[in-house]
């Protein structure tokens, strides 16, 4: 299994603690989206899996196409067993407004308050920045994280990995993923 991590010492020293690695528990959370309502992770934890997905601001230039990508090709990131979860620092209003702006239905929800726990608690959270570095975690049924890539800022996704990653969850083979 792959699991990419920052190379820049700068992102290692900014980072609250190294991010989750494959076959750890994927830390439970309740955020709130940009609707308001509240959404957990465990809401689908045995029943489906999951992809957290980690980003560092709504209206941002690779933030924006990253989640465009989401969106558009939908089908490959979220299905009747798989709930995609894109999480940032920003507040529930500016989700909502990027939503609105986007075209996004899919969960975005707000680590706004207190400010980036779960991005500290997954390890992606810039502590000197206040924004998450670009995670994402898939999470089996069991809440395992089975896979996971970490990027900069400035570095967007591997989506050819990704989709890699999410059939092989898909075929219910882990030990494939990565």
């Amino acid at each position: 299994m792959t699991n990419a991590h920052p190379t820049d010492s700068r992102a290692r020293a900014v980072q609250s603690s190294a991010p989750l690695g494959v076959g750890e528990p994927a830390p439970d959370f309740t955020l709130v989206d940009q609707y308001g309502v509240d959404v957990s992770l465990s809401a689908v934890r045995g029943l489906k899996n999951a992809v957290v997905v980690f980003y560092p601001a709504a209206f941002s230039g690779i933030c924006r196409g990253e989640l465009r990508e989401i969106r558009d090709g939908l089908e490959d990131f979220q299905d009747d067993d798989i709930q995609v979860f894109a999480i940032s620092c920003d507040s529930m209003y500016t989700l909502r407004a990027w939503a609105d702006a986007e075209g996004h239905f899919f969960p975005l929800l707000s680590d706004f308050w207190p400010h980036g726990e779960v991005a500290r608690r997954y390890g992606v959270l810039d502590e000197e920045e206040g924004f998450a570095l670009r995670g994402t975690f898939l999470v089996d049924r069991s809440g395992i994280v089975v896979w996971s890539e970490v990027r900069e800022i400035g570095q967007g996704r591997d989506f050819t990995a990704y989709r890699e990653a999410l059939a092989s969850l898909r075929a219910g083979s882990p030990d494939a993923v990565g």
